[in-house]
Parts: C-alpha cells; structure tokens; sequence
C-alpha cells in the first residue's frame, strides 16, 4: 500500500480509510497490510530512523472497508484499547442485506465460536466451550430492489460477527458467499465501516470520523447514502 487516504492526523493519532481487499495487520497471505502501509507514510513522511511506531487498537475483516484509527505513541494506544475494553468506543457500520428483516430494529444477542481450520465462525448455545457472546444492534434504513441498507452498531467485537449474525437471521450481507450461501448474490462484501467515535487519548475530546462507502458501486448505489447521515 503506497497511497494512504488520510482523513485525520495529529502528532497522538492517524485515522484512515481502510480501502476493501487490503488486510488490516499482516496474515499468512503475506500481503502487503494497511498497518505496514500507514508505518511507511510515517518512515518517509517525518523521515524517522529505524523502527517506526505504530499501535493497532482495532481491526476490520480483509473484505470489509472504512474508518479506522491507528496510535502514534504507546500512550495513546494504551488509552484508545481502554476504550475499547471499557466501551467507549464506538464503530458504526452500513450493510446491504438480502431481503429485509421483519424487525426494522432490533437488538441481536448469540453465541458464536471460531474454527480455526477453516476460519469460520458458527452460532452455537451459550454452553459451548469456547462460546463468546455476541451483541449488536441494527436498523433498517431503506429498501429497494429486494434488499435493504441497514445501519450496525456493534457491542462487541467478534470475528465476522456482522455477516454470522445477519445471516443467522436469514438475511446475509450481499456479497457474503461465505456464510450466505447462493442467497448472498455475488460481488464484493457490503460491509462499511463508516462511523468511529472515540475520545482523544491526549485532549480528551470527543471525536467523530465519518466516510461513507463507494456511492457509485453496487450494491450500494442503489441507496441514497446521504439519507442517513442527517438521522
């Protein structure tokens, strides 16, 4: 990753949009990551010697694209992952979802487990060893052309949790072969970070960043995206 697109930056703090396909951190793909690419801007940026820091706080999924921020200084990673741990951080996402759920708004609580052969998450009861409860919240926002644009805000963190539980509920994310089946539609994952609140490691300020997701492609050209901002 060569081209960086910075949407803020101060001497604590660079928050970045993660273009989709590119890995969050390094995996066994060996693919160049978007960690690695925000740590040469700054190398070559303020022409630092050796080793250049950069705190990862949070992740987003290899297909999945967004906002996200990353630490400038061990203090300032310390703090944001208290955040995170304490809740006060918080991500938003958009998705386009195949159908539209009879709730337009509901709270969804399950239990999911990882297997590590295959790197698939799966519902499972509450009494499953290795069950880590999973929570989120979504709403509906528009629908057209038999799918729907919902907004996500999540409670946790788990892997895939987005597209396990949305497809759970029999409605996947388009794009999401993986766990929606034929059902999904083929094409990329719509799944968008496009929401991260957090306050300031340093200042203290609360602080909002927002990008939305790529309006001319489909799925989500379908949708009036500036529609739900202003809710």
């Amino acid at each position: 990753m060569n081209d960086i697109d910075i949407v803020y930056e101060d001497n604590h703090i660079i928050v970045v949009l993660k273009p989709q396909g590119v890995p969050t951190c390094g995996d066994e793909s060996g693919d160049d990551s978007l960690l690695e690419g925000v740590r040469r801007y700054l190398k070559v940026t303020y022409e630092k010697p050796g080793n250049v820091y950069v705190g990862l706080i949070h992740r987003l999924d290899r297909p999945t694209g967004g906002v996200m921020v990353f630490a400038k200084t061990s203090k300032a990673a310390s703090r944001l992952s208290e955040q995170m741990r304490g809740g006060d951080f918080e991500k938003k996402y958009f998705t386009v979802l195949v159908g539209t759920p009879k709730e337009p708004q509901k709270t969804l609580v399950n239990y999911l487990k990882k297997n590590p052969v295959n790197n698939m998450v799966y519902l499972c009861p509450p009494t499953t060893d290795g069950a880590k409860m999973a929570s989120l919240d979504y709403r509906v926002l528009q629908e057209r052309e038999g799918l729907c644009l919902a907004e996500v805000r999540l409670h946790t963190g788990r892997t895939h949790q987005i597209r396990v539980q949305m497809a759970g509920i029999g409605h996947p994310v388009y794009g999401d072969m993986r766990y929606g089946g034929e059902n999904a539609k083929k094409g990329w994952l719509a799944l968008w970070a496009y929401s991260l609140s957090f306050t300031h490691p340093v200042t203290k300020e609360r602080m909002r960043f927002m990008v939305q997701p790529p309006a001319d492609n489909v799925p989500w050209k379908y949708f009036d995206l500036d529609k739900p901002f202003e809710l």
